[in-house]
């Protein structure tokens, strides 16, 4: 199964300028991150951000964060416990019924019409065996299909960053690389923003 571009969302979490210096090659796993958030602009792909506890961790870096729909602040380490399912699936809202079909019985009214849904969920961050891990469970748990960019993951060691791999695989998250996504999102050598994407990984 691959990575549908019109069924995505991505979620970036945590990438925060006092946390970052401690994680395990952190710079690179950021790197790998606006890659994806840059890509996922030109695709029109949802992107979201959290920032956990930002009055002791500071922000997202301001070229992810302006890359980001929203930024969702959080104190607990589930993204899903503050906000972000509701974001990832927002419920329907009932339009206003215009003219004569008011008068119409409720059961001959047309009703609202939801946005295409997005069940796939990609996502990248810090750290790995904490807040990634906890949102993917909960993702899990809520039925989306959640796609963990490795090299875009990372924690303070790399034990920890492994460890969270072993047990997110085992309850059912696919582990992917930036690569895989944006050539996944992409499919074909002739799509528009192929060579704006390629040049993003060279």
């Amino acid at each position: 199964m691959l990575i549908d571009v019109d069924e995505s969302q991505l979620v970036l979490v945590d990438f925060q300028d006092r946390l970052m210096p401690a994680v395990f090659q952190g710079a690179e796993c950021l790197a790998h991150a606006l890659s994806l958030a840059r890509a996922a602009q030109w695709l029109d792909v949802p992107t979201w951000g959290t920032e956990q506890n930002p009055s002791k961790l500071g922000s997202l870096p301001a070229e992810m964060k302006a890359l980001c729909r929203q930024t969702l602040p959080k104190m607990q380490f589930s993204a899903s416990e503050e906000g972000l399912t509701d974001v990832l699936r927002p419920p329907v809202a009932a339009k206003p019924v215009a003219g004569n079909a008011r008068s119409l019985p409720k059961h001959l009214q047309k009703p609202p019409q939801a946005a295409p849904e997005r069940n796939s969920v990609v996502i990248a961050g810090v750290e790995a065996h904490v807040c990634v891990l906890q949102t993917a469970l909960a993702l899990l748990e809520d039925e989306y299909e959640v796609w963990v960019v490795t090299d875009a993951c990372s924690s303070r060691t790399e034990r920890n960053r492994d460890a969270a791999y072993d047990r997110l695989a085992g309850a059912g998250a696919e582990l992917v690389t930036t690569e895989m996504v944006l050539f996944e999102w992409l499919r074909s050598a002739e799509h528009p923003h192929f060579k704006d994407i390629q040049a993003l990984i060279k």
